[in-house]
């Protein structure tokens, strides 16, 4: 099961910034917009770890935390506009774990949230490269291809491709940049060894979805185009 986060702002722009990072890290992401809504999904979801923002409506994001500690010990990293060292230590006082203030970088949030769940002894899954679409799924970690739920053998380069692909949806690639991101960089042979590849990866995912297709753009390259 993947790690639990519980998000806590009432902004939502970063709500569903923080959702997205923290998703493409293989998090399981819930939003609270306000401080009475965090204390309920914090109950209902059991969260491993929670972001919360202090200026929230309600219940302020100091009452949250309070609250939380009373009844557990779950990790909190306070999310903040304020940078006063007085709030940081105060925020450390009542039982934060973290604390970083906004504006944020989200690979910076992102590391913090993997330390503290280290810390807390609920290390976060690392290095599984894994994308799911319906009737799909890429498993680089283990190597696996599944199509329509079924297992379909496929040599490491078909399989590096398509997730390179899969893992940045709607993207257009030249065959050069894919030959350079998946095959390297030192790597000389020619481009048409991509559209080999893509020429058997499709025989191989044919009919898996119409939500879904490796779509030929062209004049420039290949894209896995997600369909609205």
């Amino acid at each position: 099961m993947s790690i639990k986060i519980l998000v806590v702002d009432d902004d939502s722009n970063i709500c569903e910034l923080l959702r997205l990072y923290l998703e493409k890290e293989y998090f399981s992401a819930t939003i609270a917009n306000n401080g009475k809504e965090a204390l309920s999904l914090f109950e209902s979801e059991n969260p491993d770890l929670v972001i919360l923002d202090i200026m929230l409506p309600l219940l302020d994001g100091w009452q949250v935390c309070r609250e939380i500690r009373k009844k557990s010990n779950t990790p909190i990293i306070m999310l903040t506009a304020k940078g006063e060292v007085s709030d940081k230590v105060l925020g450390l006082d009542i039982g934060a774990d973290d604390y970083i203030s906004k504006p944020f970088e989200a690979k910076e949030l992102m590391a913090r949230v993997k330390a503290v769940l280290r810390r807390k002894g609920k290390a976060p899954v690392e290095n599984i490269r894994k994308v799911d679409f319906e009737g799909l799924s890429v498993n680089l970690t283990t190597f696996e291809l599944r199509v329509n739920g079924k297992k379909v053998d496929a040599p490491p380069k078909e399989m590096e491709l398509i997730y390179h692909l899969a893992s940045n949806p709607n993207t257009v690639f030249t065959r050069d940049q894919l030959l350079d991101e998946v095959w390297g960089f030192d790597y000389y042979g020619d481009s048409r060894t991509v559209d080999v590849h893509i020429k058997r990866i499709r025989k191989k995912l044919d009919d898996a979805s119409e939500k879904w297709t490796l779509k030929t753009v062209w004049g420039v390259g290949y894209k896995f185009e997600v369909k609205e």
